[in-house]
């Protein structure tokens, strides 16, 4: 699904007959702004995640525990 130039600007035309000349800037503005801030939620999520994995290490299988149970009484 590729979109090419001549779609983009079929697209535009559209959208300037549909909401007027005077309303395109504030629909863009909170177009923006709502893409902003998804991101800025987004890379929060991701580095709090990251911090957990270094908070947290992986523990060990309990497979492997149970061989080293039964190694240590052996």
């Amino acid at each position: 699904m590729d979109i090419g130039f001549s779609e983009l600007l079929f697209i535009l035309i559209l959208a300037l007959l549909f909401f007027g000349p005077n309303k395109l800037p504030q629909i863009g503005r909170a177009i923006g702004k709502a893409v902003r801030e998804f991101k800025e939620a987004y890379e929060k999520f991701m580095n709090e995640e990251i911090e957990e994995k270094k908070e947290f290490p992986p523990a060990d299988k309990p497979e492997n525990l149970d061989i080293e149970e039964k190694e240590a009484k052996q």
